[in-house]
């Protein structure tokens, strides 16, 4: 019954565009192919579809359009003014239909295809170019999109099926995603080279509780860690400078603007010392993040599962 309501349905001037696109598009690629060979036997062979199935479909499309799209004449066929105009759209459309097809194929192939990946700033200095290298001396084909966030924004794209697998922290605990633990990241107190602490190599953090701090945006992670550490540290950090990046944070702290918990840089940063901070245990975890339920391609399934092995020893040491 549903069969039968369906292929008498026809097209309005007020027909919402969905419908008209799933009433249409099954049959102009048919549509395409007696165009080009001007012919429905030779068009049927070519396609391999029966004849009846296509003279079917030229006649139920003409219906839906309300205009004649072919002249007959004997066993040929020729297009009309309205024909050919159509014509032109429909080659583009499947043009594009085809491309978008080899693109996703080329996407998913295991040798040549892509990953969308995405990582914490903290991370693409060093971290992400040296798993990367790693990764493609047995995948040197593979391509990656490589996005740099902070973690709630990267697990959004991920539901919005922006990326395949992103590094964040803290862990997320979600039920629409996966995760797992791969590697711990000590925090440092990061304090300007002529402040008085500065000639310290260990810290209790309560001993910054009169300090300003500069730290990251609220809804950054290492935000919530700063202030969830302070916290158990028996007090509320004053914050003076909020920002989106960490080593700018560093350059704040170097021009005197206050102290902050950052991860150790990539490359030393001059006017700055780092002071371990001894309690409360200050580090952040790291982890791979994905969407529950997605059936990953080829290349994303081979990039997770080295990851997975990096655990432990994701962080350069």
């Amino acid at each position: 019954m549903v069969h039968q309501q369906s292929s008498q349905a026809r097209l309005s001037p007020s027909g919402d565009t969905e419908d008209i696109v799933a009433l249409l598009a099954p049959r102009l690629a048919h549509f395409a192919g007696v165009a080009r060979t001007e012919h429905v036997t030779r068009a049927a062979q070519e396609m391999n579809v029966p004849q009846s199935t296509l003279s079917r479909a030229l006649v139920r499309l003409e219906e839906d359009l309300g205009v004649d799209l072919f002249v007959r004449r004997g066993r040929t066929l020729a297009l009309t003014v309205a024909g050919r105009t159509f014509l032109g759209s429909v080659e583009r459309a499947l043009a594009e239909v085809e491309r978008a097809a080899d693109e996703v194929r080329g996407d998913a192939d295991p040798a040549t295809g892509k990953v969308a990946f995405g990582f914490l700033h903290t991370m693409g200095a060093e971290t992400v170019p040296g798993l990367l290298h790693a990764f493609r001396a047995d995948h040197p084909r593979v391509r990656f999109s490589l996005v740099q966030n902070y973690g709630e924004a990267m697990l959004e794209r991920l539901r919005a099926g922006e990326l395949d697998l992103c590094l964040t922290s803290p862990v997320p605990d979600a039920p629409d995603l996966v995760a797992r633990r791969l590697d711990e990241q000590k925090l440092r107190l990061v304090v300007p080279a002529d402040h008085s602490l500065a000639g310290r190599r260990r810290i209790r953090l309560a001993e910054a509780a009169d300090e300003a701090f500069v730290t990251l945006e609220p809804g950054y992670g290492l935000r919530r860690i700063t202030d969830a550490l302070c916290k158990e540290a028996g007090f509320r950090p004053r914050v003076a400078f909020e920002g989106e990046e960490a080593e700018t944070l560093r350059g704040l702290v170097a021009a005197g603007l206050g102290v902050a918990l950052l991860p150790p840089p990539a490359v030393p940063r001059p006017g700055v010392v780092e002071l371990t901070v001894t309690a409360p245990r200050a580090a952040r975890e790291i982890g791979v993040a994905w969407l529950a339920g997605r059936t990953d391609t080829p290349p994303v399934a081979a990039f997770k599962k080295f990851l997975l092995s990096r655990r432990g020893h994701l962080l350069p040491s």
